[in-house]
Parts: C-alpha cells; sequence; structure tokens
C-alpha cells in the first residue's frame, strides 16, 4: 500500500504532518484516531515509516461480485482484520482480541473510537469498549491522532476527490498504566476513553458531541424520514386545497 497507493497520494494530496516524533521507531503502541473519512485508513499509514493494522468491518472480506472479490483482496493486501459487527458484544471482543494480537506482535494497532465515521464533521464520544481494553490489557502506550479536512476531499455523492492538502495531528503518547488489571471496570474504561477522545478534540479543533456517531447518524436519518413526509402531506394537502377551489369555482360559474 505504502509503495502502489501510499506515493501517489502523498505526491497528490501533500498532506501536512505534526508530531511525527511521537510515533515510535519500533515496539507497540495504539493510533487512536478521529473518523472523518474512508481515506483515513490511507493518508494515516502514508505518511508512517511503520505499518498500522486497523480493523476494518467484515462486509470488505465478504462482499460478492467482481468489486466485493477486489476489496477483499485489497483489505486482506494491505493487513486489515475483519470483524463481524452483526452483534455488538460479538464484534467488541472481535476488535479486542485482533488489537491484542497486532500489539503483542510489538506492531502499531490503529483504531476509531467513535466506532463509525462523523456524519458531519464533528468529534463524537467515544466507544469505551476495544480502545481502553486493549490498552489496559497490554500496556502500550495510546497515541491520539486527528485527522484534519479529510471529510472535504470526497464528500458523500461526490464520484471525483477534490485536490486538497489534509493534515495528520500527532499528539504524545499517553500512558495508561496506572488503571493495569482494571480492563473490565466499565467506570475505569469510560474513564481512558474520555481521556483519549479529549485529547483528540484539542489536536483535531472539532467540536465534541457527547453522544455516540451512531445515535447521531440514526437522529439524521429519521430527521430527513420525517422531512420527507412532513413535504410528502404538504404537497398532498396542496393538491386537495387546489382540487377543492377548483371545484368551488365551478360550482360559482354554474350558479
Amino acid at each position: 500500500m505504502k509503495f502502489s497507493i501510499g506515493g501517489p497520494l502523498k505526491l497528490a494530496f501533500r498532506p501536512w504532518v505534526e508530531g511525527l516524533e511521537h510515533i515510535p521507531a519500533e515496539g507497540p503502541a495504539i493510533l487512536a484516531s478521529n473518523h472523518l473519512s474512508f481515506s483515513d485508513s490511507f493518508f494515516l499509514p502514508a505518511v508512517l515509516d511503520r505499518k498500522v493494522t486497523f480493523i476494518a468491518k467484515a462486509e470488505y472480506f465478504t462482499t460478492p461480485g467482481v468489486k466485493g472479490r477486489m476489496t477483499a483482496a485489497f483489505f486482506k493486501g494491505v493487513g486489515q482484520l475483519p470483524v463481524d459487527r452483526s452483534g455488538a458484544r460479538g464484534a467488541g471482543e472481535a476488535a479486542v482480541k485482533s488489537g491484542i494480537d497486532v500489539i503483542e506482535r510489538g506492531e502499531l494497532f490503529g483504531i476509531y473510537p467513535e466506532g463509525t465515521r462523523s456524519p458531519d464533521g464533528r468529534l463524537y464520544r467515544g466507544k469505551p469498549g476495544g480502545l481502553a481494553r486493549v490498552a489496559l490489557a497490554t500496556g502500550a502506550p495510546v497515541i491520539p491522532v486527528a485527522m484534519i479536512d479529510t471529510e472535504k476531499i470526497q464528500p458523500p455523492g461526490k464520484v471525483m476527490p477534490k485536490l486538497m492538502r489534509p493534515g495528520i495531528r500527532i499528539g504524545q503518547p499517553l500512558d495508561f498504566s496506572r488503571y493495569s488489571g482494571m480492563e473490565h471496570d466499565r467506570f475505569v474504561l469510560r474513564a481512558v476513553t474520555d481521556e483519549v477522545m479529549y485529547e483528540i478534540m484539542k489536536l483535531s479543533g472539532q467540536e465534541y458531541v457527547d453522544i455516540y456517531a451512531t445515535a447521531a447518524k440514526r437522529q439524521i436519518a429519521d430527521a430527513a424520514k420525517a422531512g420527507k413526509q412532513a413535504q410528502k402531506e404538504a404537497e398532498q394537502a396542496q393538491k386537495e386545497a387546489a382540487k377543492a377551489a377548483g371545484t368551488d369555482e365551478g360550482r360559482a360559474g354554474g350558479s
């Protein structure tokens, strides 16, 4: 990926990077990043000398057809790990196991604590599962990362990407060894996750929203659905009003 895609990606978009010195030259670490675009998983590894392994939804590996097979081959080729998200608990356990395996190999594990892409460019509440549990179970440092403006490169509905410079800001490693052995304490998991999200917020400058991004997406979808329904009802009311007005004019003319 670094040579076939990373090089052209850096040449075309010229991403700027701050804080590269915080990435260890060797040894395990967890890169916890905000998530604005599908391209986040390309830009971040492209600017690092080391390999970064992210977890990816299982659909990327199981979609049928030629496009599905090509997508699966690509994600396998760049070392991404499939996670079945059909069950919330199963998905969480799979993410934790995958993360621990990567860390125990002495590699970099990338994770998006929000759990999904931001629907509107704001930073949402981190989920207290995978990130915190992997960090506490392994003792690996957590490095906060802020992706900046990647959502503007290819907004939803746009086929051709916009040539512009995204940014990547990397913060200082966070040490959570004080919570060692407490990876099953939900209050500790929440505290660790919130601390990481606070650091990401400072790096990214995003507005923070204290709800999960998945809930925000549902709210946006419900609002859009309600808006369409209201528009449909308004159009129907206008038609009925026009029809009634026409009937009244006809009666008046006949009299």
